[in-house]
């Protein structure tokens, strides 16, 4: 099988990151605590304004970098690489201009070093925009492994995608190519038992 993988929050625990990482800054920088523990953009989380999120993220950024890998992220993947699936990386890390001074080759090979240090083996990597219904088309994946919203439910109308969850997509309905997915080990199980 042809799997995508997402990074921000399917490999990483964004969603934890952000709200220990931006309470700090976001008190300290605009008076401003947690008002949607739901939302996905750390605007929605604190109610700040595009610009002073980005000001944050602009901050923060190589912090956010060198995060863990979630808890046996590379030792599930790494399994389903060597059951002879393909394993592709899709983010859109490195589209976000507004988020970094780093340069594309900065960012790219800045995220190929981490998926290096965290064991996380794969066969390809795309930096692709948000929308990641085109390039799961082109790779002809069976699956992809998202927890953004809007891409769950856009690529769920092509594929199946294993939701890994989080406060932010709790909306999104369970389906026959929607599988809510709670950990590493949650998602290697419904794949074996979906075939």
């Amino acid at each position: 099988m042809n799997i995508g993988i997402d990074i921000d929050g399917v490999l990483t625990n964004i969603e934890s990151w952000q709200n220990e990482s931006a309470a700090k800054y976001m008190y300290e920088k605009y008076n401003k605590g947690i008002i949607n523990a739901s939302g996905y953009d750390t605007s929605e989380i604190y109610g700040v304004t595009k610009e002073q999120d980005q000001k944050w993220w602009f901050e923060s950024y190589e912090e956010y970098m060198k995060e863990p890998a979630r808890k046996y992220a590379s030792e599930v993947i790494n399994k389903l690489s060597e059951e002879g699936n393909k394993i592709y990386i899709i983010t859109a890390r490195c589209i976000e201009k507004e988020f970094t001074k780093m340069t594309d080759e900065i960012m790219q090979d800045g995220i190929k070093k981490w998926l290096k240090e965290n064991n996380i083996k794969y066969n390809e990597i795309y930096f692709s925009p948000e929308d990641k219904t085109t390039i799961c088309k082109k790779l002809k994946l069976d699956m992809m492994i998202e927890d953004k919203k809007a891409n769950i439910e856009e690529i769920s109308k092509i594929m199946a995608v294993y939701c890994f969850d989080a406060k932010y997509n709790k909306d999104i309905k369970e389906n026959k190519n929607i599988i809510r997915c709670y950990n590493w080990y949650d998602i290697y199980k419904k794949i074996k038992e979906r075939g």
